[in-house]
């Protein structure tokens, strides 16, 4: 029985730790030997089988899916095994605030693939077209930092999040210009940066709230929740605005300093960046911005002033 493990796969899964190609070999060596040793999950022809981590050095438990064929097996995903653990809620949290979305292991499954799928598009373009703009990407951030700024945010980071930043642990910014790589020229945050702008926006709320408390409830005003994590900022050292992942409901919205300009954006991590992509590899269909060149470096249209113009040539598909 051949077992196929495809490149997004194999991509996704050596983020998790140096342990697990090797453990995935093993399994591929146990799965050619026993077809149907996985249980069915919710997603049609799919089984999935569960890895222990102890198992095996630098390798977390994992949950791998896999379709059975005739003649073959092929690996559709690889993502962690859910944690039983809860993280506690963090100290400034309304018990009576929303909670982070439940965790389901056949929907985590499938958002690793997608955030996976997307992101990797928007590296592949940047590697052909952007240079700059691709080495200015930090490599992924391991488990452990991951698991850190959990604890120290007192938020479950969705899978959506955990994965992307698996897979990129932030973006410093093409050299001379200071643009990020995505829309806007905004930039993926780094890890280190995200307890500062968490603290600074929720400090910000709770000097509000003394106001608030005054208030009709439709009266409030509210510019941060405790379940709202930092992953986008208006540039790599320009933490003023930026994008925050609601934990509780999965969609992004904008935050500023100033108030200006934040809300529901209505997008889901996967679909932003689902967007992203699809911009960079048919730019002539672009709707949100037109991303373009400098040299090496990716700018995108909106967000840069009349001097670079004489510089700036669109990206073309």
């Amino acid at each position: 029985m051949n077992v196929e493990l495809p490149p997004f796969v194999r991509d996704t899964a050596a983020q998790f730790g140096a342990g697990v190609p090797y453990a995935l070999k093993v399994l591929a060596g146990r799965l050619a030997d026993d077809p149907d040793m996985g249980r069915p999950s919710a997603l049609p022809g799919i089984l999935t089988v569960m890895v222990e981590g102890d198992l095996y050095e630098d390798c977390p438990d994992l949950a791998v899916g896999y379709i059975r064929e005739p003649d073959r097996i092929e690996i559709r995903y690889v993502n962690l095994a859910p944690s039983a653990e809860p993280v506690a809620p963090a100290q400034d949290e309304d018990p009576g605030q929303e909670q982070v979305r439940p965790v389901d292991p056949i929907t985590e499954a499938v958002t690793v693939r997608q955030i996976a799928d997307a992101w990797l598009r928007i590296i592949r373009r940047l590697q052909h077209d952007a240079p700059d703009s691709y080495a200015a990407l930090r490599t992924g951030a391991d488990l452990t930092a991951i698991a850190a700024l959990e604890n120290d945010l007192g938020v479950r980071i969705p899978t959506e999040l955990r994965t992307l930043w698996l897979l990129c642990g932030g973006d410093d910014g093409a050299d001379g210009w200071g643009s990020g790589c995505l829309p806007g020229n905004e930039a993926l945050m780094a890890l280190d940066a995200v307890p500062d702008v968490y603290r600074r926006n929720l400090d910000a709320q709770a000097d509000l709230d003394t106001d608030n408390a005054g208030r009709l409830e439709e009266e409030r005003i509210i510019v941060w929740k405790a379940t709202w994590i930092p992953v986008v900022s208006h540039g790599p050292s320009d933490t003023t605005s930026g994008l925050y992942l609601d934990a509780a409901t999965g969609y992004l919205g904008r935050w500023s300093l100033y108030n200006d300009a934040w809300g529901e954006e209505l997008d889901t991590l996967v679909t932003y960046l689902e967007e992203t992509a699809d911009m960079l590899e048919a730019p002539a269909l672009a709707t949100r911005d037109t991303p373009g060149l400098i040299g090496g470096a990716l700018v995108w249209r909106r967000g840069f002033g009349d001097a670079m113009e004489d510089r700036w040539r669109p990206l073309t598909g």
